[in-house]
C-alpha cells in the first residue's frame, strides 16, 4: 500500500552539513522531543586526516535555547580514528524521548559532533520518528527542499 510514506514517518530534524571540518565541535540545532517518541542521529565520517578523531554524542536542554544543557549519557559513540581505519565509515545513535532527564524538565536534544587532531569530511542528520501529530514531514526542517513520492 502506497497510502503511508516514508516521510509521513520520519522527519528530517536535525543536521551537521556534510563538508571538510577544521578541528572543532559542530552541533545540529535543539530538537524537541516533544514531536516525537524517538529519533536517530546517523554520522558520517569521511576521509579523516591524518591521526584524526571523530566523536560524537547527543546532548539534552530543557528548552530551545540550551538552558541546563548536559550529555545524555548512553547516547555516545565510540571514538573513531584515522589510525583505526574509521574513515568512510558512519556510526548511528538511537534516542527515545524516555531516554532524557524528564524528571528535572529536559525536553530538546541536539547532536554534537567533534573533529580533533586535523581537518577530516564528516557530517550528519537526525530523524526524528514516531511523530506525536502526522505527518512527521510538518516538522522537516526549513532546510529539506522538497520531498518526491513515486
Amino acid at each position: 500500500m502506497k497510502t503511508l510514506r516514508p516521510s509521513d514517518r520520519a522527519a528530517v530534524v536535525g543536521v551537521i552539513d556534510p563538508d571538510a571540518y577544521a578541528a572543532g565541535t559542530y552541533t545540529s540545532g535543539w530538537i524537541d522531543m516533544g514531536k516525537f517518541v524517538n529519533i536517530m542521529a546517523i554520522l558520517m565520517a569521511g576521509d579523516l586526516g591524518t591521526s584524526a578523531t571523530f566523536d560524537a554524542k547527543l546532548q539534552q536542554a530543557q528548552d530551545a535555547s540550551g538552558t541546563g544543557a548536559k550529555d545524555v549519557d548512553t547516547a555516545v559513540i565510540t571514538q573513531m580514528t584515522q589510525a583505526g581505519t574509521d574513515s568512510n565509515k558512519q556510526a548511528v545513535i538511537n534516542c527515545n524521548s524516555e531516554d532524557l532527564d524528564l524528571v528535572n524538565s529536559f525536553t530538546h536534544v541536539r547532536l554534537s559532533m567533534t573533529v580533533a587532531t586535523a581537518a577530516s569530511d564528516a557530517g550528519a542528520v537526525v530523524l526524528g520518528f514516531d511523530a506525536r501529530y502526522a505527518p512527521a514531514s510538518d516538522s522537516d526542517l526549513a532546510s529539506v527542499d522538497e520531498i518526491i513520492t513515486a
